[in-house]
């Protein structure tokens, strides 16, 4: 039997025939509520609509609405329910008030997906002071924010699953363009663990997902577009053993899995999903000799 092909990372594949989506059993999440923060677009919007499309209900939160909006009638174009939010999770206020109608919508929230966070890509020393803050308050306070107030839901009902979406900056190697998000989620990483000792037990799992390097228009127009080096998309496939970049189902997809029946034992667990990006080389975006 010859191998399956590969599916290539391209702007013209078909989200809803993906190969990594095809796996799951139609209906899987049927009856079940999905909160999905940063979910208009990106990363995000590929997880809420393959929950969409696995039956389950989906919150979706951003700060932007009109992403948001978009989202939410491609959602209610495949049949499924979708409430949308617009959602700073920095201001507690406004995730209580995210909660609360997702609550008062669906009745539970079954499964959270802290996806909303973001970052940009400098030298360490040209982070302001400000620009330093509001990255952590975002990529740690604001998960811990959404965290606190649907995981205590979740331990009340004694069932319930969250995804924090970290990335491959988070660990050992550092994050030689990230210095701000890469401590933040060095922060949710280790969150993560500390939840999923005390949640366990009472049948709530905590997990991470740390992507690589994800096919999306953010990280062409907002990281990559930053870069001192010529072309630095082609030099950043070349330095991934995949030599290719992820496309956004191929998260969404492990999300589901950690949601999955077939994951109910695995807590306080981070998977990487680079295509072994943190096995190689890490191009700069800058000449490291300048500081």
């Amino acid at each position: 039997m010859s191998p399956p092909k590969e599916n290539p990372a391209t702007p013209a594949h078909d989200p809803a025939t993906h190969p990594a989506l095809q796996v799951f059993a139609p209906g899987l999440f049927h009856g079940r509520t999905a909160l999905v923060t940063g979910g208009g677009r990106g990363i995000g919007r590929a997880i809420a609509l393959a929950f969409a499309r696995l039956g389950a209900n989906v919150v979706i939160a951003a700060r932007t609405v009109e992403p948001l909006e978009q989202t939410a009638a491609d959602i209610a174009a495949l049949g499924s329910t979708c409430l949308a939010v617009p959602t700073n999770v920095r201001e507690v206020e406004q995730v209580e008030r995210l909660v609360q109608r997702a609550l008062e919508r669906f009745g539970a929230i079954d499964f959270l997906i802290n996806n909303a966070g973001g970052q940009f890509p400098a030298r360490p020393l040209d982070i302001s002071d400000r620009g330093w803050r509001a990255v952590i308050d975002l990529n740690l306070n604001g998960t811990w924010n959404m965290l606190s107030r649907v995981g205590r839901h979740m331990l009340e009902r004694r069932f319930g699953a969250a995804v924090n979406i970290v990335h491959i900056y988070s660990f050992d190697r550092g994050a030689p363009a990230f210095a701000h998000s890469g401590a933040a989620r060095a922060g949710v990483v280790n969150l993560t663990r500390t939840l999923a000792y005390y949640w366990a037990r009472h049948g709530v799992t905590v997990n991470a997902l740390a992507p690589g390097t994800v096919s999306t228009r953010g990280l062409r127009e907002e990281e990559f577009s930053r870069a001192e080096v010529s072309d630095y998309e082609t030099l950043a496939v070349r330095d991934i053993p995949a030599h290719r970049l992820a496309d956004p189902e191929e998260v969404a997809a492990a999300v589901l899995f950690l949601c999955s029946p077939a994951a109910r034992y695995i807590n306080g667990a981070v998977l990487v999903v680079d295509g072994a990006l943190s096995l190689d080389n890490w191009t700069p975006m800058w000449d490291p000799e300048q500081f």
